[in-house]
């Protein structure tokens, strides 16, 4: 499917997905969004759903202005994956065990490490540019320098919600680590902190939405948020990068007799800001529920606890700013989910799945979200498929 194109106050709104088949409330978003002076470009992808200021599943192109909501409060949310050596034939009988040692390895939930991980002790951990990196710490908002010692411990963590680990095997039966989270309880603070910030400005007084607040360029306002922004986009690249080497080492430990190896791994940001150049213009691109799929880069396109996720390639369609959908978008919200479904259609949706089957996770039953096989048909001229994924284990926070 290419996109269908609706008015819009500034910009046309640019939508791979039926307007029709949008919930009005994220509609009307989008429409607030085409309202702001700075915007230049305004892209919808086909898991949008309505979300705070801004959908998520929107890219939204801005010049000399951006705006924090539009980013959203996990920071540098994102994923990656890696495919193994391993195969079907390496699994054991019994996944539970497996799905406790991760368990084990990584804190769930609002869980932290009892002390900071030590990169330099985890095999093969590149650690260039460490220190320096927390040295940059002291460089953030002010508001959240109590934090250090929390932001330390959570590194390697996953969080809740939609964060995910799983386990998965592609069509040729070889098997995939994959992982989903952002930037912690870090980043959360940042975002409000910042959103706090732009919303007092005199010049976002008269916008629709005050949700939609923006800093302008050569502002110390906005030289703060991006400081923090960039920071908060890399805590989150290192936060999957070391639950990752820890997902490995469970791995070594778990399969020694198959003696695994790691390919090159595929890692995405879909919550974030990038600078960017489309027609003449340098712009401040926004990706919040959305990744970057210029020509040839590689990406992830996760689904639900229960379905398929994919392994993609971008094709560089500049209509959409070089990007595609970040997953496969909630068609209902948590609250809506647990009204709607029972425990019991969870262990129906997620059969075969080693998984959390309580009423914790009940608002991420997969019926809670869109069909992926759908959202990728409709981004057809986004991104190619290089591998299907199906999850056999699935650890949720």
């Amino acid at each position: 499917m290419s996109y269908v194109e609706i008015p819009g106050a500034k910009v046309p709104i640019r939508m791979w997905t039926d307007p029709a088949s949008v919930e009005e409330g994220a509609l009307q978003q989008l429409r607030n969004v085409a309202t702001l002076p700075w915007i230049k470009g305004l892209a919808v992808m086909p898991d949008v759903h309505y979300g705070k200021g801004a959908t998520v599943g929107s890219v939204i192109a801005m010049q000399g202005a951006v705006c924090p909501a539009a980013v959203g409060v996990d920071i540098g949310c994102g994923m990656s994956a890696v495919k193994t050596s391993l195969t079907a034939n390496d699994l054991p009988g019994d996944l539970s065990r497996l799905r406790s040692k991760i368990e084990q390895a990584i804190p769930v939930g609002r869980g932290m490490h009892d002390s900071p991980v030590e990169p330099g002790r985890m095999h093969g951990f590149a650690t260039a540019g460490w220190d320096g990196f927390w040295g940059r710490f002291e460089g953030v908002a002010e508001s959240v320098k109590f934090r250090h010692e929390r932001a330390q411990k959570q590194m390697g963590t996953l969080g809740s919600g939609n964060h995910m680990i799983e386990f998965c095997l592609d069509g040729e039966g070889s098997v995939w680590l994959m992982l989903h989270s952002g930037s912690r309880n870090i980043g959360k603070e940042l975002a409000e902190h910042h959103i706090g910030v732009a919303q007092k400005l005199p010049h976002n007084q008269g916008l629709v939405d005050r949700d939609l607040a923006v800093f302008v360029a050569d502002t110390p306002q906005m030289a703060a948020y991006r400081n923090d922004l960039y920071w908060a986009q890399e805590y989150a690249k290192h936060n999957r990068a070391i639950m990752m080497g820890l997902l490995k080492d469970v791995v070594r430990k778990e399969f020694k007799k198959a003696k695994p190896t790691f390919e090159t791994e595929v890692s995405c940001h879909h919550n974030y800001v990038a600078e960017e150049r489309y027609e003449g213009m340098d712009l401040l691109v926004t990706r919040k529920g959305a990744i970057r799929a210029g020509s040839g880069e590689y990406g992830i396109i996760p689904g639900s606890m229960g379905t398929s996720s994919y392994i993609v390639k971008g094709l560089g369609n500049e209509k959409a700013f070089n990007s595609a959908s970040h997953g496969a978008g909630r068609r209902m919200s948590r609250n809506a989910a647990k009204r709607h479904f029972t425990v019991r259609d969870l262990e129906e949706q997620t059969r075969g799945v080693e998984c959390r089957k309580d009423s914790g996770v009940l608002d991420e039953i997969p019926g809670a979200y869109k069909n992926i096989d759908q959202v990728m048909a409709q981004q057809r001229d986004l991104v190619e498929v290089v591998a299907k994924l199906k999850q056999f284990i699935c650890v949720k926070g």
